[in-house]
């Protein structure tokens, strides 16, 4: 994409998100680090930035689905997705070994998906942290010896840290889709829109949501996502959030149009160019 002039981004530079941010845009001002997903929508709606990237789901570990809830509450709309291939090192700082390393930081999701390495290191206790990169960030700045962090390869080219292990995940496919987000609605040509997301409820009618499927299908979409949230305020009714890719501009523009009447509190969460094609 063109020239951003303020990102929000989860975590610091050298973060994932960081990763995707340079990736996705040709050129960026700067950058806004946040260290929650609400600072980031914050800063979002009160214009402090332009767009934000946030995770949305990862190939391992599913839907994070509190994200879905931040875009649905603030209105905020999708104009772009990116696949990111995850790839986990282990770093510390210069001149140290993995068997001199006693406890290795990093967000509770990198150490998820690297726990079976960590099985061959009984002696090294795993601590949990807000950000992977600010963990490495922290072992430069103050030269702590003993720990390590999980982090991007990014990570330990910005704060001059050893990578002792690569590729430490436990299942070495490891992908993490993120959506470029922003207040106001994209701004991308109908003849570049191959993907949507949206949102809607229904009723305990039984077979309500076959036949939402089958309209999709009948309309020649293709489903390539659906997640479920309860309404916090209507116990046991739930909203649907699905992703739909799809051919033909038309095709899709009908079958919003049926989904809008069948379905209750229709919503469009973005429409954007595919991330996958």
């Amino acid at each position: 994409m063109n020239k951003i002039n303020n990102i929000a981004i989860q975590g610091i530079k050298g973060s994932f998100h960081h990763s995707v941010a340079e990736q996705y845009f040709d050129d960026v001002d700067s950058f806004k680090e946040c260290m929650t997903f609400d600072a980031l929508v914050d800063s979002l709606l009160e214009d402090k930035t332009d767009v934000a990237v946030m995770a949305i789901e990862n190939s391992i570990a599913g839907s994070i689905i509190p994200n879905y809830a931040l875009i649905d509450t603030n209105d905020l709309q999708i104009i772009g997705e990116y696949y990111l291939d995850i790839q986990h090192n282990l770093m510390a700082f210069a001149g140290q070994s993995i068997e001199e390393i006693t406890e290795v930081h990093s967000h509770p999701m990198a150490l998820l998906q690297c726990k079976e390495f960590f099985k061959s290191y009984p002696n090294i206790k795993l601590v949990e942290t807000r950000d992977t990169a600010d963990v490495a960030k922290t072992i430069s700045e103050d030269k702590i010896s003993g720990i390590a962090a999980i982090a991007s390869e990014t990570a330990s080219r910005l704060y001059n840290l050893e990578i002792l292990e690569r590729s430490i995940q436990t299942i070495k496919h490891n992908e993490t889709r993120f959506v470029i987000v922003r207040k106001n609605k994209s701004e991308i040509v109908k003849a570049e829109i191959n993907k949507a997301s949206l949102k809607f409820e229904l009723n305990h009618k039984r077979g309500s949501l076959a036949a939402i499927l089958n309209v999709l299908s009948d309309c020649k979409l293709n489903l390539t996502k659906i997640q479920s949230l309860p309404k916090i305020n209507t116990p046991w009714k739930y909203a649907f959030f699905i992703d739909v890719t799809f051919d033909v501009y038309s095709d899709y523009n009908k079958a919003k149009s049926i989904v809008n009447i069948m379905a209750e509190n229709f919503k469009i969460l973005g429409e954007y160019k595919n991330g996958k094609s």
